[in-house]
């Protein structure tokens, strides 16, 4: 098991060592609470343009002189040691990450705090990296799948950030300037913002030191929370030229993670997770209804959303919505225990496996800490996880059926489309 040493240095940041004395590798990583939620409509997208640019060059002050590299060298300097080195870009946070030796996270360590601290932001890569980000943007644009999940967003949320793409709009990419980008940066990059982390076979006391030398002089302060969005509960479609299949999401409001509480994943798995789960085999083994389904609650800081999504035949998605809405009125009657039991068994291994993937156990236990204050002890955590009933997950679906559910269908989509799956959401099938 991974143990974890925790500290706050007195400006705000956050330190979190998982000492791990199996691991042959470490990872280190940064996680900033600054993202898409946190831009406005003419900013949307601009979080993952500095994301980007982080790795195209550092600039760093100090001990009589001045030290410049450029992306060639943050990216070599990173290579020679073994280590990967990447980042990535979602509604509520920022992370950037290194995987390497445990040897040689102290250095790992500084390259990181320098891509971080002081990123030098060129304007000339940043006219050459536009052109990447644009490309990046028109895939997403062609993916069915993606753009189901951006349109039910925008189905649950409506106008709230957390509706926003990470990636923005082609016309913010098209017009972001340097001086966008540091003014960004500015207003989030805070002591408050951040957790500082290591994990492997490294030393908690020497690495919280390093960190504390290395984060210690960032100016202190935080942003104030997003607000929770106002569920909206629309049905939206789009067509996408070239699609002969149609792909769907439908979900309802969660607590966000801030709440800490598990009934909604102990839900999801009860009722789509694994082939022996109610959906799947309802949905694909006896109807047929869809090539592709799974169930899942992402929550954020702010805002949750159980999710059902599936890819099917478009002659297949009016009876495959009524199938998933009988499925959530059976299990607000009545949860069975073995699904129950199923679903917890699962949840479980899945949290082992989070302990032997250091990296995906350092970023869960930084968002926990972020958004409730406290990284709770394992056994707590499981300890919580076990006590979850079948009555509190059947309130809970009851609970959902009591909101407007939000639907997105993208691909291949008849004309009328909104209003039958409109219908299918309310009437039960007969």
């Amino acid at each position: 098991m991974i143990e974890p040493h925790c500290t706050v240095l007195p400006n705000g940041v956050r330190l979190l060592v998982g000492h791990a004395p199996h691991a042959g590798t470490c990872s280190v990583a940064v996680f900033v609470r600054w993202g898409s939620v946190n831009e406005s409509a003419r900013t949307n997208g601009i979080g993952h343009v500095l994301e980007h640019m982080a790795f195209k060059g550092t600039a760093v002050e100090g001990g009589g002189g001045r030290r410049v590299r450029d992306a060639r060298q943050v990216n070599l300097e990173a290579e020679r040691l073994g280590a990967e080195v990447n980042a990535h870009t979602d509604k509520d946070h920022t992370a950037y990450y290194m995987r390497g030796l445990p040897q040689h996270v102290g250095q790992m360590l500084q390259m990181l705090t320098e891509i971080v601290l002081h990123p030098s932001l060129p304007a000339a890569e940043l006219e050459r990296e536009r052109q990447v980000l644009l490309q990046e943007f028109a895939e997403d644009e062609d993916d069915p799948v993606s753009t189901a999940f951006k349109l039910f967003d925008k189905a649950s949320f409506g106008l709230h950030p957390a509706a926003q793409p990470v990636m923005g709009t082609r016309r913010n990419l098209e017009r972001f300037t340097r001086d966008d980008l540091v003014a960004h940066r500015a207003a989030g990059y805070l002591a408050g913002q951040m957790v500082v982390g290591a994990v492997g076979a490294v030393w908690p006391d020497p690495m919280l030191r390093e960190a504390e030398r290395a984060f210690a002089a960032m100016p202190a302060g935080a942003v104030a929370a997003v607000a929770e969005p106002v569920w909206r509960g629309d049905v939206l479609t789009r067509a996408l030229p070239g699609s002969s299949q149609s792909h769907l999401v439908l979900g309802f409001p969660v607590p966000p993670r801030r709440a800490d509480d598990p009934v909604a994943s102990v839900a999801a798995a009860l009722l789509g997770e694994g082939m022996s789960s109610p959906l799947l085999d309802r949905v694909r083994e006896q109807r047929g209804l869809a090539y592709y389904t799974a169930c899942s609650a992402d929550v954020l800081d702010m805002c949750g959303q159980f999710v059902v999504e599936a890819s099917t035949a478009p002659d297949d998605a009016v009876p495959l919505v009524r199938e998933v809405m009988a499925l959530l009125r059976e299990q607000a009657a009545a949860a069975a225990p073995a699904d129950l039991e199923r679903a917890r068994q699962q949840l479980t291994v899945r949290a082992l496996r989070a302990q032997e993937r250091g990296l995906r156990w350092l970023e869960d236990g930084a968002l926990e800490w972020m958004a409730t204050g406290r990284l709770r002890p394992e056994a707590e955590r499981s300890a919580r996880l076990q006590a979850v009933g079948a009555e509190e997950v059947r309130a809970f679906f009851d609970g959902l059926l009591h909101h407007e559910p939000a639907l997105a269908l993208t691909g291949s989509v008849a004309r009328g489309m909104r209003d039958r799956l409109r219908h299918a959401l309310e009437a039960p099938v007969t």
